[in-house]
């Protein structure tokens, strides 16, 4: 039982076959039956010896004379199907995967990431000009004539009335500090890893092997060739980048390397489509907390052979 093993277009049609043959014997007794004749002037006036002998009005067309052959039909079609049940194989559609769909052929400049740097300090203020001043400008300074403040006993001092002079303005608060950007890492002590593995035995290398294996599986699988890329035989390496968030988000997806003829845009709509996937990529971890990562993706386009 083991090696049997059938597709669905197999199973439907054992079962659309039991379909005719059950229809098909409804429709012999039926037609069986109808040529009877007409029984009820066979029998005007008929006792019967039993009530058991009466009990389908007519013997000649007594249905439980056919239960045997209604049970074997019946036996027989609940064992067929549950044997084609049991060898229902469904097979997945087999994914052309380019040899090297993760090698890069050379090297790709890559934007740094952006990190949380302060900003740089101000320029310091220019220095002062001094300007020299010709002598004929310069003015002989006028004697100072000082005036005499010495109070005597007679003298009467009239009380000069305190003037309240109104405090300052309280200075106006400072500006907030711009908000600061997470720093996106390059490489990390445990990179991201596709979703669909983390339940798999293994250490974290292992994991990562077939999290690029499940990756790939998807990518090649959801990729659509274009059509004016397929007639033009245009081959090649699209590069793409993004950024998996702490939360394993798929976020900033730039295509860095196109071949055009619409291959670059068929590789972002994948790659964008992985937020829409049951689960979540698994994010990259320094010194163990989660963090952004930048993530390098070539995708390769071969037409096949």
């Amino acid at each position: 039982m083991n090696d049997i093993s059938f597709t669905g277009m197999g199973t439907l049609g054992v079962i659309l076959a039991l379909f005719a043959l059950i229809i098909g014997l409804i429709l012999y007794f039926r037609f069986s039956y109808k040529s009877k004749g007409n029984l009820a002037e066979k029998y005007q006036g008929k006792s019967w010896a039993s009530p058991l002998t009466a009990r389908n009005k007519y013997p000649d067309v007594n249905p439980f004379r056919e239960s045997r052959t209604f049970f074997l039909v019946g036996l027989a079609s609940a064992l067929l199907l549950t044997i084609f049940s049991f060898g229902w194989t469904s097979y997945e559609d087999e994914v052309f995967i380019p040899d090297g769909a993760l090698e890069l052929e050379e090297e790709i400049e890559i934007e740094p990431p952006r990190t949380a740097e302060p900003p740089p300090p101000p320029p310091p203020p220019p220095p002062p000009v001094i300007e020299e001043i010709p002598e004929e400008e310069i003015e002989e300074e006028e004697e100072i004539e000082f005036e005499d403040m010495t109070v005597e006993e007679d003298d009467v001092v009239e009380e000069v009335e305190e003037i309240e002079e109104e405090a300052p303005p309280p200075p106006p608060p400072p500006p907030p500090p711009p908000p600061q950007e997470e720093e996106i890492f390059k490489v990390v002590e445990q990179m991201p890893r596709f979703p669909g593995c983390e339940n798999e035995p293994g250490d974290d290398k292992a994991k990562e092997e077939c999290a690029k294996g499940k990756m790939l599986q998807y990518i090649y699988k959801n990729l659509k060739y274009p059509a004016i890329a397929r007639e033009n035989g245009v081959e090649g390496m699209c590069v793409l980048q993004f950024v998996v968030d702490k939360d394993g988000a798929v976020k900033e997806v730039n295509v860095v390397r196109d071949i055009g003829a619409g291959c670059g845009d068929a590789a972002l709509k994948v790659v964008e489509g992985m937020n829409n996937l049951p689960e979540k990529w698994t994010p990259g971890k320094q010194r163990g907390r989660p963090v952004k990562v930048l993530y390098t993706l070539p995708v390769k386009f071969k037409l096949e052979g």
